[in-house]
C-alpha cells in the first residue's frame, strides 16, 4: 500500500543514551506501524520447513524470516555510532531490545530515585511573572510525563491543585468564578487552562487595544 511505503520511509527515532523511556515509546510505535513489534514481542521461533512443503509454508517461513531481519535492521539504524558498537553483535531483535532496556531504562531503585527528584522539582515550581499559562502548563506537563514515562502514576487532578495554587494574582477572578460556578473536584486540566488561558487572551486585547488606538486629530484654529 502506498501509506505504509511512505511510512516505511521515514526515518526511526535515534536513541543516543539519554532519555531511554522517550525513545522507547516512540520506537514500539514505529515498529508497531511496520507491522514488526511482533517480532520483538512475542520472539517466536522460526519453524524449520517440513519435507517437502507447500507454498504456502515456504511463504510463511520467508514472512517470518524476514520480520525478524526487518525488526533488527531498524534497531541497528534507530541508534547512535557509539551504541550500535555495543549491540552489532547481538542476534536478535528481541535480544536488541532488552539489552537497551536493561542498560539504559535503569533499576527500580534507580527510577524511584529519579521520581523523587522529579516531584520535588513538581513541588518547587511556580508560575513567572513573564510567563504566559500555555508556557507554565507545559512546563508542569513535561515534569508529569517524564514521572509517567517511568511508570508511575501521576494524575492530572494533582496538576490542576499545582495550577490553582501558583497561578499569578492577576488570574485570581476566573479562579472565583469557577470556584463559584464549579466543583473542583472535578474540573478537568483542559477546562481550567482554557478558563485561564481566555481571561489571558481578554486582558492582552484590551492591552493591545490600548496601545494601538491612535491618538485624536488635532484641530487647528484658523
Amino acid at each position: 500500500m502506498e501509506g505504509d511505503s511512505s511510512f516505511s520511509a521515514m526515518a526511526p527515532p535515534i536513541f543516543n543514551g539519554e532519555n531511554y523511556q522517550i525513545w522507547a515509546v516512540r520506537m514500539e510505535a514505529y515498529l508497531e506501524a511496520l507491522d514488526l513489534w511482533e517480532a520483538i514481542e512475542e520472539d517466536y521461533e522460526i519453524s524449520m520447513l517440513p519435507g517437502n512443503p507447500t507454498i504456502a509454508q515456504i511463504k510463511n517461513h520467508k514472512d517470518e524470516k524476514t520480520k525478524k531481519a526487518k525488526t533488527k535492521a531498524c534497531l541497528f539504524a534507530a541508534v547512535s555510532p557509539t551504541i550500535f558498537t555495543r549491540i552489532m553483535t547481538l542476534n536478535s531483535a528481541k535480544a536488541i531490545w532488552d539489552y537497551l532496556k536493561e542498560e539504559y531504562d535503569g533499576d527500580d531503585r534507580i527510577k524511584g530515585m529519579q521520581v523523587l527528584n522529579l516531584i520535588r522539582d513538581f513541588e518547587l515550581q511556580k508560575m513567572k511573572e513573564s510567563e504566559t499559562i500555555t508556557e507554565y502548563s507545559k512546563r508542569l506537563l513535561n515534569i508529569a510525563n517524564k514521572v509517567r514515562l517511568l511508570g508511575f502514576e501521576f494524575k492530572d487532578s494533582r496538576i490542576v491543585e499545582k495550577v490553582l495554587v501558583t497561578v499569578l494574582e492577576r488570574f485570581e477572578a476566573t479562579i472565583t468564578t469557577l470556584e463559584n460556578t464549579k466543583d473542583f473536584s472535578n474540573i478537568t486540566l483542559v477546562e481550567l487552562l482554557n478558563s485561564l488561558q481566555a481571561q489571558e487572551q481578554r486582558r492582552a486585547m484590551r492591552e493591545q487595544g490600548f496601545v494601538e488606538e491612535p491618538l485624536p486629530a488635532k484641530h487647528e484654529d484658523n
